[in-house]
């Protein structure tokens, strides 16, 4: 195996990257080996379905299919080789049926079909002893030698943002929200990548269009989210125990917590979120089920201590799983693109297992005492305030706004993250989205003439809402993003973030802290080119980059 996707990379030897006996996500060889097949079965895929797709013969199905498929292989997601096995035998089929609707298409136009190279070619090996000896020739890594580090790099890039993108893109897919330019973009982009390409510029440029169609995406799941269960309002959720049977649902999905909360519905079972779950209970008709009743616990990388207290059955319904431990792993259940060997995983939005196991767990048995944190500001609720915030930014109230999120992860340095929210003065605004909230988010921050200090935006993915906010101000101002009193610390862990951060980019977005240290595979030539271009850089300390923020502001 060799994979450096994530933060988590291993960076001891002298390449960084996981080639051990395991991951530091706890991937093993075989696991990272079919997962690597797995993309190189669907960029063949994405060969055919851009030629169709020319032809006005679009498989969309397949295109879900590469979505889905494609999520699968991000952090923390699927650990099953069986069912990756399944999934690269599946796109050898899907392939087969894009090519054969292209053919079909072209046919009568008296076009001239011939068989494409590369993955569009590749037959999957019918064991998998014969499966793991393909994988070695497909690895992220691949043409190393001969292209070197640089190329390779921003191959990787490309890839990663791609797993991002698709992750939010099937989130929107299952809530009936398709975009045409999302599924062609998606198949241009991986059949780019299915050519080797080997231009520096050339990959660089199209790294950034990635950005733009990343910012359609997360437009798109925007209004899926927003479509099927309301703007976000600011909502006070409950982080304590009430005495009952329980359910606890983490992931992102909030479909599968929709349907869950149905199913649940006057059974006596409460249910909780976990983890990126928490700013479900902003959507009105999610918190209108009077069952879900709080919040469990943090972020993902505290899930073995926070699962193992938990009194009731688990619903892993997206990243980021890790491997459960043995005290609760007989009542973990996985669902939607998520798999651990040996645990039992949900289709067709059928809960009844989970419910059955929830009725037979003890639950919490007393009420905790009440505590709460605030969530739900997306765009609309703090668009709500806008007067109030560009009064308070003329008079000299609000004098600087920081934007501190993204992943939590367990790789030193992230502590900077709470110290820069808690450092900020009392004169200053912080936007917070992802999970590494989890890190302040209880402190009282207090409030600036009604307005609250620390505004949760929401998941990772409301990058979108933060992204709607800022353009308003600059607005409301007549400047750029750019010239915002307005600082933007990014943690990441996995690739919706390399997505994101793409997205920044695009926008022409400087000065953005990235940390708690940059990809493994940017390699110095390319830290220096973004750098120069964007201003990007790692975070520092948390009290020098406060006060040269303010400093800023001031001049």
């Amino acid at each position: 195996m060799f994979c450096y996707q994530c933060e988590q990379t291993d960076r001891t030897g002298d390449v960084p990257g996981c080639a051990g006996p395991l991951g530091n996500c706890g991937k093993d060889p075989e696991t990272s080996d079919l997962q690597d097949l797995l993309l190189h079965a669907v960029k063949g895929i994405a060969q055919y379905a851009t030629k169709a797709r020319a032809l006005g013969a679009a498989d969309d199905e397949a295109a879900g299919f590469i979505l889905f498929s494609v999520f699968t292989t991000l952090t923390n997601v699927n650990f099953n080789p069986t069912r990756l096995v399944g999934l690269v035998q599946e796109a050898a089929a899907v392939r087969d049926r894009v090519r054969a609707r292209y053919e079909e298409a072209a046919r009568p136009r008296g076009l001239r079909t011939e068989p494409l190279p590369g993955p569009a070619a590749w037959e999957p090996a019918p064991d998998m002893e014969g499966l793991l000896a393909q994988a070695a020739t497909v690895r992220v890594d691949a043409g190393l030698t001969l292209v070197g580090p640089d190329v390779v790099g921003l191959r990787s890039l490309h890839l990663y943002a791609l797993k991002g993108m698709c992750a939010y893109a099937h989130h929107a897919h299952v809530l009936g929200r398709h975009s045409t330019e999302v599924l062609a973009g998606v198949e241009e982009a991986l059949a780019y990548l299915a050519g080797d390409p080997t231009d520096p510029e050339e990959l660089l440029e199209r790294a950034l269009g990635l950005g733009h169609l990343n910012l359609a995406v997360m437009e798109l799941l925007d209004a899926a989210n927003t479509g099927a269960y309301g703007a976000q309002r600011p909502t006070a959720v409950r982080t304590t125990p009430v005495a009952g049977k329980a359910v606890l649902v983490s992931g992102h999905d909030l479909r599968d917590l929709a349907a869950l909360l149905e199913q649940t519905k006057d059974t006596g079972i409460n249910v909780y979120t976990h983890g990126e779950m928490l700013p479900a209970h902003a959507y009105p008709l999610l918190k209108a089920y009077p069952h879900l009743v709080g919040n469990h616990g943090g972020a993902w990388q505290d899930q073995q201590r926070e699962f193992a207290a938990f009194p009731g059955p688990i619903l892993m319904t997206s990243n980021c799983i890790i491997e459960p431990h043995v005290s609760y792993r007989r009542r973990i259940f996985t669902a939607g693109p998520v798999g651990w060997p040996g645990v039992r995983h949900l289709t067709d939005g059928n809960f009844a297992p989970l419910i059955q196991a929830a009725k037979a767990l003890p639950g919490f048995r007393e009420d905790g005492p009440e505590e709460f944190v605030t969530v739900g500001f997306g765009r609309d609720a703090v668009l709500a305030l806008s007067d109030q915030v560009i009064d308070a930014v003329k008079q000299g109230a609000i004098r600087h706004f920081f934007l501190i999120g993204g992943c939590d992860g367990p790789t030193p340095g992230r502590d900077y993250y709470a110290d820069l929210a808690l450092g900020a003065p009392s004169d200053t605004v912080i936007l917070t989205l992802g999970c590494a909230k989890y890190r302040f988010h209880k402190h009282d921050f207090g409030s600036i003439g009604g307005i609250p200090r620390l505004l949760d935006v929401g998941q990772c993915n409301d990058t979108y809402s933060a992204i709607r906010i800022a353009t308003a101000l600059a607005d409301a101002f007549d400047c750029g993003i750019n010239d915002l009193p307005l600082t933007l610390a990014l943690s990441w862990t996995e690739q919706k973030a390399v997505a994101v951060l793409l997205t920044l980019l695009a926008l022409g977005v400087r000065g953005i802290h990235l940390g708690p240290t940059l990809p493994a595979y940017l390699t110095p030539a390319l830290v220096e080119g973004l750098v120069e271009r964007f201003g990007l850089r790692t975070i520092g300390d948390a009290r020098t980059d406060l006060a040269a923020a303010l400093e800023r502001t001031t001049s």
